[in-house]
């Protein structure tokens, strides 16, 4: 091969030049032996003079190949040079390109600049142009109208002159003008000098004029804004000022250092810090800048930093803490002169359906039962009631049901009375011991009122009786606890029981100061549609006025309306008291307590601090557990099936009554798990929050409103209605119970015994059986036992009676049986056979 065609070398990979054959592969299996030689291929990196040296020897070094690198032929050598000027070239090309573009660039902006000054400049010469001409036109105004003032004035002046001199007495021919340079006349300036004189200061006046005019043409941006930059000055800021002035005019400009008493909570903001101090909140970031600390307005600040800021300006400090809020709502004990009876209020308590609203109802006169769905109550009732005597009483009324104990104790507490209302045909049952329970707890003095006793099976020596069991002795048994016969049907024996609670009454010398601020406890809250939240407050100290500003829980607000028991409005409610309260930003917790307080500011600090403390404690509830506990409880509810419910109820207690019900259904292995609970209608959010969990909605005494049923409608929601506690809970047990795992039982059909144990090939060992017990069915399930101990369980293969497959095999008769994977059988081994059967299980 030549090495000037340009072609390079057949070669082999490796080290310096060698010679071989190699075996050439062709097309159809052709092969051809070719004899290469290999050279080491060499990377020339042209040196920075070499572009020169080729331009003066490129004839020469084209032609002599010393310099060139091993490999390389001639022409490739020329196509490298060649290359290299031509890319030398194209560079000098662009850069020169670049350099043009530049220029043409430059002088483009300096065009465009020329243009926008030549505009700028024709622009402020048309605007003086026009200013000027409109000077111009404004001083020949002027000039005009005071030539004709001058005319009007010198017109007016020889008409004044003669009847001045006429009033004088002198003649009119004595009045001829003396000649100039005659003697005795005055001397002055000649006409023509005196209009030159006139004139000149004319034109200084003008200029002067003009020059004021033209400065005051001038609009600025305050004279615009309307002041200095559109800001007016506020009432403090012009008492300073005139304060400074008076000092400044007295001599006393330097004032002396207030020195305040800064209260200082755990967290403040830098504006608020400012604001106690009564000092600028630009010096007090200033003062916090010099400490290192960078700091806006609206930061907070925690209280070791607020105090060394405090102590720098020069104040005192007054540590306070968050709870110290409350401090407004503690009030003095009352002195003995300011107290005056109250009326007592009487818890009426026992077991569902032992008569305690129809009891009440007939010292009221009135028809409640009827009103209450099922014939229960379902929530805490208060009334007023006056009697023959004219004392005043005020009686709550509290369900019986078992779902309902948190409002049994919530009536006892606020009690000064219990009637133990006791069905003389049923006697005690277990929601009477929690009420007697309840009334110790709370040192309640309690009667008994032996209820039904018209009835042909009433019984009341064995309510007595019963009552003993649970330290509860009547005077009937020699005890302390009063004890009278009733009935609310006939009305026997409630005149006894009126005069018991009076006299009961008078032995607690119930007092109350009427003239403080009121304090009192919620028994029921309520969200009403048409009038918001509405609790029912049973007024224990003071007096509740309409306008009284007050905090109870987590809730504050302002009196708007109070609503006595028999739904008139009224203006106040003293001690003993209970009325429906309008006007809460919110629905408190029934139980709560309300304290009236001074200004909105405090009721809604107070508020805020509460509802923090009652966030953190759920916090740290939920935050107290290791991470084995944990593990634990994610384990163990693996195993557990959860029926999840969104309860709507009509007042809190029946919601609490009723989550607290639902939470005691259920085992190890289904529980009820309520979602939310609140009070009020089913709202289109409630929907959304049961579609997401998959889980029915329950109505207790409310119903939902339109777009929440256009919304279960569209996502296949249920919504479920209830006005009595049992069928709601029954329901539920039912749905719970459907989540439980069908008990499995088994049911012992047969045994058989081993006598011989056979091979069979394509089946395995056969056991030859007989039969000593039942039947021995091919269904069933089978355990093989041995020295009667299970060692096997399972299900047969085959069972054969001679050479037939059979379904069954009788008592007394020989078969063969197969295990199915399983060979480990032996003579005199026991087969036990069963059968099972699935049971639906019920919570």
């Amino acid at each position: 091969m030549s090495d000037n065609d340009g072609k390079k070398t057949l070669g082999l990979r490796g080290g310096g030049p060698r010679s071989g054959n190699v075996k050439q592969s062709f097309s159809h299996g052709r092969t051809k032996n070719v004899v290469v030689e290999t050279k080491r291929k060499r990377v020339v990196v042209p040196k920075p003079g070499a572009a020169n040296g080729a331009k003066g020897s490129g004839g020469s070094q084209g032609g002599s190949g010393g310099n060139r690198p091993a490999g390389i032929s001639d022409a490739e050598m020329e196509r490298q040079l060649r290359a290299l000027q031509a890319a030398k070239a194209r560079e000098v090309e662009e850069t020169a390109q670049r350099a043009a573009d530049e220029k043409a660039r430059a002088e483009e902006r300096e065009r465009m600049r020329a243009e926008k000054e030549q505009k700028e400049r024709e622009q402020r010469e048309a605007e003086e142009k026009a200013r000027l001409k409109a000077e111009e036109e404004e001083r020949r105004k002027r000039e005009e109208a005071e030539a004709a003032k001058r005319a009007e004035a010198a017109a007016a002046a020889p008409a004044a002159r003669p009847a001045a001199k006429a009033d004088a007495g002198a003649p009119a021919s004595s009045a001829a003008p003396r000649p100039a340079g005659a003697p005795g006349a005055a001397p002055g300036p000649t006409p023509q000098r005196k209009a030159d004189r006139e004139r000149e200061e004319r034109g200084r006046s003008t200029r002067t004029r003009d020059d004021g005019a033209r400065r005051a043409g001038k609009l600025t941006l305050n004279q615009a804004l309307g002041g200095e930059g559109g800001r007016q000055k506020s009432m403090a800021a012009m008492k300073r000022k005139q304060e400074r002035a008076r000092q400044k005019a007295m001599g006393t400009q330097n004032r002396e250092k207030v020195v305040r008493d800064v209260q200082l909570p755990e967290a403040i903001t830098v504006a608020e810090l400012a604001n106690r101090m009564a000092e600028r909140v630009a010096d007090v970031v200033k003062s916090l800048m010099q400490m290192g600390i960078m700091a806006t307005q609206n930061q907070s600040l925690d209280a070791d930093t607020a105090e060394m800021v405090i102590e720098e300006f020069g104040h005192r400090v007054t540590r306070v803490s968050d709870a110290d809020v409350e401090d407004v709502i503690q009030t003095a004990r009352d002195k003995p002169e300011d107290l005056y009876t109250r009326p007592p209020v009487i818890t009426i308590m026992g077991h569902v359906d032992h008569g305690k609203t129809s009891l009440l109802d007939a010292i009221r006169n009135t028809s409640v039962t009827s009103g209450e769905a099922g014939g229960i109550t379902q929530h805490i009732g208060a009334y007023q009631v006056t009697t023959k005597d004219g004392a005043v009483l005020t009686f709550l009324d509290t369900p019986g049901h078992a779902a309902f104990t948190s409002m049994r104790s919530r009536g006892a507490q606020v009690t000064d009375i219990v009637v133990l209302v006791v069905a003389a045909d049923d006697a005690v049952m277990p929601q009477t011991i929690e009420a007697i329970n309840h009334a110790k707890a709370a040192k309640v003095p309690m009667i008994v009122a032996i209820n039904k006793v018209d009835k042909h099976e009433a019984n009341p020596l064995k309510v007595r009786t019963d009552l003993l069991q649970h330290e509860v002795v009547v005077e009937e048994m020699s005890g302390d606890v009063q004890d009278v016969e009733v009935s609310a049907k006939t009305g026997k024996g409630l005149d006894n029981l009126l005069e018991a609670i009076a006299l009961q009454a008078e032995i607690l010398e119930l007092q109350a100061n009427p003239e403080r601020a009121a304090l009192g406890a919620v028994i029921e809250a309520q969200l009403d549609v048409g009038r918001g939240p509405v609790a029912t407050v049973l007024v224990q100290n003071g007096t509740l006025r309409q306008g009284d500003i007050f905090v109870v829980g987590e809730q504050y607000g302002k009196v708007r309306a109070l609503i006595n028991d028999k739904g008139e409005r009224v203006k106040e409610a003293g001690p003993s008291v209970p009325v429906e309260v309008l006007g809460l930003n919110g629905t408190p917790e029934a139980g709560d307590v309300l304290n009236v307080v001074e200004t909105e500011a405090q009721a809604r600090e107070i508020a805020e601090y509460r509802a923090k403390v009652t966030k953190d404690k759920r916090a740290a509830a939920g935050a107290a557990t290791t991470l084995e506990q944990l593990m634990k409880k994610a384990k163990d509810d693996q195993s557990v099936s959860e029926l999840p419910v969104v309860v709507k109820a009509d007042v809190q207690g029946s919601a609490e009554a009723i989550v607290q019900a639902l939470e005691k259904v259920g085992n190890d292995e289904v529980r009820v798990r309520v979602i939310h609970s609140g009070v009020g209608a089913i709202t289109e959010t409630d929907i959304g929050l049961a579609e997401a969990s998959g889980c029915p909605v329950i109505g207790f005494n409310v119903r939902a409103n339109a777009p929440a049923r256009g919304a279960a409608n569209q996502k296949g929601v249920e919504i479920r209605y209830y006005s009595v506690i049992y069928d709601l809970v029954d329901d539920v047990k039912a749905a719970a119970s459907g989540l439980l795992s069908n008990e499995i039982r088994e049911h012992f059909i047969g045994y058989a015994t081993i006598k011989e144990v056979f091979k069979v090939s394509n089946v395995g060992k056969v056991a030859g059986c007989l039969v000593t017990e039942g039947v021995a069915r091919r269904s069933a399930g089978v355990r093989l036992l041995r020295d009667n101990v299970v060692i096997h369980e399972g299900t047969l293969k085959t069972l054969k009676r001679f050479k037939d497959e059979v379904s069954e095999v009788q008592s007394g008769q020989e078969c063969g049986m197969a295990f199915e994977n399983y060979d480990d059988i032996r003579p005199s081994d026991v087969i036990e056979i069963f059968e099972r059967e699935e049971v639906e299980r019920t919570l």
